[in-house]
């Protein structure tokens, strides 16, 4: 990879800063309603999707940090979860066949617990630190979609005003953050920003030349760029 991806992440992480200083001064304001603690690994099993610039910086973190006996184990448990959010992604696809509405869809995937692989057998995040953005903010009041949603442990309740934390508009940063950086690749793969995936197949992804389209100096770049073609899981 020959050209330079830091500045996104550099971006990326002016974002993890900022949502860290806001749950900070969220906690601060409503100590009682935050319960998030040392040993509470409730978001460890939530199902969501990273954006393309979080994905590649969690697999260089992961890559830069960990031992390779630890890698090793870590992507063993990412085989066996990404093999489960396939299966839960599958039924919700049937299920969407069969007629049945989305937010029907949503809730019962919502409901679906999937342990990260991430989280050890001491239940200690093995990249605390590197940390997805849902990860940093799940304790709080979350804005997803014009609802607002809590973690089911909080103090926050249901119809009270309160500071929250607008996923959408978070998402759009970060989809943002994607786009740009594809433009700054020399890749084939115009659509590969809106490739989105879960933390599994984010640490099972190697994230080389070939996977992201890379146009090597030699080759000249087609006219009209290929589509990106999704996993089985998406096409489903």
């Amino acid at each position: 990879m020959q050209f330079d991806l830091s500045p996104f992440f550099e971006e990326y992480e002016t974002i993890v800063n900022g949502l860290d200083a806001a749950f900070g001064q969220i906690q601060t304001q409503y100590p009682t309603e935050v319960s998030c603690q040392p040993g509470c690994c409730e978001c460890c099993y939530a199902l969501f999707d990273l954006t393309l610039v979080e994905a590649m910086f969690v697999n260089r973190q992961f890559h830069n940090l960990l031992t390779e006996q630890e890698k090793k184990t870590v992507l063993e448990r990412a085989d066996r979860a990404d093999r489960e959010i396939h299966r839960i992604k599958h039924q919700a696809f049937k299920s969407r066949q069969k007629g049945v509405q989305a937010e029907e869809i949503l809730r019962e995937v919502g409901a679906k617990q999937v342990r990260c692989p991430l989280l050890n057998e001491k239940d200690h995040c093995v990249l605390y630190a590197q940390r997805p953005v849902t990860c940093r903010v799940y304790g709080l009041p979350l804005q997803i979609h014009g609802q607002v949603r809590t973690c089911g442990r909080t103090g926050f309740e249901p119809g009270k005003a309160y500071p929250t934390i607008n996923m959408d508009a978070l998402q759009d940063k970060l989809m943002d953050i994607s786009q740009r950086m594809v433009q700054a690749m020399p890749t084939k793969y115009d659509k590969l920003a809106e490739v989105l995936v879960p933390v599994s197949m984010a640490l099972l992804t190697e994230y080389d030349d070939t996977y992201l389209g890379i146009v090597q100096p030699q080759e000249k770049k087609p006219a009209q760029a290929a589509e990106w073609t999704l996993g089985p899981a998406d096409e489903e």
